[in-house]
């Protein structure tokens, strides 16, 4: 069986542009979570996809430095830009993940690669919430295949697996439980705001671990609120 990490990352952002290279502690956002995504059992690659756009050059300059694949596809098409990262490997599963989440779990990733084992599932549905930050999403290549050639519709492009959640039916799922004290969802432990910044900022200082347990850091928010409540009211950008 084979797995593979592809890591959606580009310079462009709304609220925070250049983010995924702003530096957490002597590494960058990026540096902690490719580092992370290494670390997960079972992975044959971690592949870095970013966009075509000149911005993104920075992205692929950063990857060729740490020795880190790239892939540079449509920067609006993302789930095409997945198809294309992966087609020569033609991985079993992919694990999707998000350059702005440098305290990615690597541990509850390595626990559903082991459940990929039966490779007849499509996807991987989390029972619990997660703080948002620290999930990893587990697909296999052949849904992504079937999505590729159903999905229409603009935020089927932009949310790579989203059609697999609004049309259940069409795959066949298994599910994982998240661990009780890791069900948070009041914890964001992702970067999209000044905000978030600051709270990462605070939580790379404190572990200056890029590999840190995400239980520590979840624990470490708990006992310390007033850091946890610097970004508690940001909103979270609704799929359209």
């Amino acid at each position: 069986m084979k797995v593979v990490v592809v890591i959606q990352a580009r310079m462009g952002s709304s609220r925070l542009p250049g983010k995924i290279l702003m530096p957490l502690g002597e590494q960058t956002t990026l540096h902690y979570v490719t580092e992370r995504c290494k670390q997960i059992k079972g992975v044959a690659n971690v592949i870095v996809a970013t966009s075509t756009l000149e911005k993104d050059n920075q992205v692929e300059q950063w990857c060729l430095e740490n020795q880190i694949q790239c892939f540079r596809g449509s920067e609006t098409n993302v789930l095409q830009r997945y198809m294309d990262a992966v087609q020569d490997i033609k991985p079993d599963y992919i694990l999707r993940v998000t350059a702005d989440c440098p305290f990615v779990d690597y541990e509850l990733a390595s626990e559903l690669v082991e459940k990929l084992n039966d490779t007849s599932i499509d996807i991987i549905d989390l029972q619990g919430e997660l703080p948002r930050g620290l999930a990893v999403e587990a697909i296999s290549y052949r849904a992504l295949q079937y999505i590729a050639e159903h999905a229409h519709a603009e935020r089927h492009y932009e949310h790579v697996t989203y059609y697999a959640y609004e049309y259940k039916q069409e795959f066949k799922r298994a599910m994982y439980e998240v661990s009780k004290d890791h069900q948070q969802p009041q914890l964001r432990i992702t970067l999209d705001t000044k905000e978030d910044y600051e709270v990462l900022l605070k939580i790379a200082s404190h572990f200056k671990n890029p590999l840190v347990s995400s239980s520590d850091v979840i624990d470490f928010l708990l006992k310390n609120p007033h850091i946890a409540q610097i970004n508690r009211d940001i909103v979270q950008k609704p799929v359209v």
